[in-house]
């Protein structure tokens, strides 16, 4: 009867689906997460209908999910949140939990992982390539007070990472196993598709990473149901006190939520302004909606597929540029992915990259391109004479784990030598084959995931794979 179920299940998850790039991370049919959730006061309780499609050239008798939500527990080996913003606890130290509750069809199942932070399942038969499994997990997600991608913050609920999502599977490597560090993005996924049906207390307004497709309120709650295809990742922010703007760009429905904002409609514009920007530079934006989100949030901003966080806490100015470079991670990071554990900078400094030419063009938001530009070099030259006269030589090398960073070190090397990486490749290739190149990239690899061989691949140039291999590796000079 359990298998009957499965196989129902997979036919009713597969109809219908229809791609929006022209292929998924392999080739194949995309994964699918059917996610039915509630939250009441600081919990989440959640059913997940998984589909997975082994598009691998090796057989799977495991599969391995991770688990972000565990990283919020007392006694966590990584903590979340680093002790320079231990004031992201704003009520004072609390936690959190992801509790699975039953997996099924499975043979077994089990919390893994060097931090309790993979669900390792256990299949009932050896799934083969082409073959697919459909699994049901029942889970509770606890959330803490806190100002962060997951938790009850001062004036939102944010949703980041709220569900168990597979582990990105690497031919050679296994399942790759994303341990949550501090400084940094600690996430690394495939693209696949999404149905959320998601309920809250009518008085919440809910920001959601995909389109409403049917919405109802009854008994005091609220429950909507989105959807969103060939997505890396899926987010949600809940608010008692959203305003909500909303404008259109090339087709895109634009929308930010906010409630401490007396520029709202500047920031709108802004962001509808980076969208077409964007889409004309890289390449048409993938979804059919855009939400930005004012919240509590102890970093500028944290990106999302179709949804985006960012700070209350920022200046106008500030958030501004958050905002124009967390709109640059929907082409780098949800569209072109790559792993942010290890390559943090393909994405970082990509996004920041694609910030300095959009402020270099549209000056009227008063944002000074040329003096983040300066900043940057400023910031690394720093770092260098600062770990040669600690250590007695830099490390300015960009393939590391995010573990290996201090939080400092992680912004400058990340973000802004990434920054200065993409700047020097663009002198180096000249403006034409640049600008071709990130078209190529954003095409070749939307919906993909991406190393950086293949990114220099992509300027067809024999200088590119130089300048970014003497960038990864350190000995650049700058």
């Amino acid at each position: 009867m359990k298998k009957l179920l499965a196989m129902l299940l997979c036919a009713a998850i597969v109809f219908g689906a229809v791609p929006l790039f022209t292929a998924c991370a392999k080739g194949g049919e995309r994964n699918e997460y059917r996610i039915t959730a509630e939250l009441k006061e600081n919990v989440v309780t959640g059913t997940e209908e998984f589909t997975f499609r082994n598009d691998e050239d090796t057989s799977f008798t495991v599969l391995k999910f991770n688990l972000f939500g565990n990283a919020y527990r007392e006694g966590a080996k990584y903590a979340p949140i680093s002790a320079a913003y231990v004031s992201a606890y704003y009520d004072g130290k609390d936690y959190g939990s992801m509790e699975i509750k039953s997996v099924q069809p499975c043979a077994d199942w089990k919390i893994s992982g060097e931090d309790e932070n993979i669900l390792e399942v256990t299949l009932e038969e050896e799934l083969f390539p082409r073959e697919s499994v459909c699994l049901e997990i029942g889970y509770t997600l606890t959330l803490a007070k806190v100002n962060h991608r997951t938790g009850i913050a001062e004036r939102a609920v944010n949703l980041g990472n709220f569900y168990p999502i597979l582990c990105a599977y690497e031919a050679g490597r296994g399942f790759y196993e994303c341990a949550y560090y501090a400084d940094g993005d600690p996430f690394y996924s495939e693209c696949a598709d999404y149905t959320v049906t998601f309920t809250a207390p009518s008085e919440y307004t809910v920001a959601a990473s995909g389109q409403t497709v049917t919405a109802q309120e009854r008994g005091g709650k609220r429950t909507a149901t989105y959807e969103l295809e060939n997505a890396r990742d899926f987010a949600l922010v809940c608010g008692r006190e959203f305003e909500v703007y909303q404008t259109d760009a090339g087709g895109v429905q634009v929308l930010y939520y906010c409630y401490a904002d007396d520029a709202a409609q500047e920031t709108l514009d802004l962001l509808a302004d980076c969208m077409e920007y964007y889409a004309q530079t890289f390449g048409a934006y993938p979804y059919k909606t855009y939400s930005a989100v004012q919240t509590g949030f102890c970093f500028g901003g944290m990106e999302y597929p179709g949804l985006v966080m960012l700070s209350d806490a920022l200046t106008k100015k500030d958030s501004m540029y958050t905002a124009a470079h967390e709109t640059a991670h929907q082409w780098w990071y949800a569209a072109v992915g790559n792993n942010q554990l290890e390559n943090a900078w393909m994405d970082e400094g990509l996004a920041e990259y694609s910030s300095y030419l959009f402020f270099s063009e549209r000056v009227e938001y008063g944002v000074d391109a040329k003096a983040r530009m300066e900043t940057a070099h400023t910031a690394y030259n720093a770092l260098c004479s600062v770990q040669e006269q600690v250590f007695g030589e830099a490390d300015t090398s960009m393939n590391r784990k995010l573990g290996s960073y201090g939080g400092y070190e992680y912004v400058v090397i990340a973000y802004d030598k990434g920054m200065l990486l993409f700047d020097t490749l663009r002198d180096a290739v000249g403006d034409k084959r640049f600008f071709a190149g990130l078209k190529r990239y954003y095409k070749e690899y939307g919906g993909k995931i991406a190393v950086p061989e293949e990114l220099a691949d992509c300027f067809k140039s024999a200088g590119a794979a130089g300048v970014i291999a003497s960038f990864t590796d350190g000995t650049a000079v700058l």
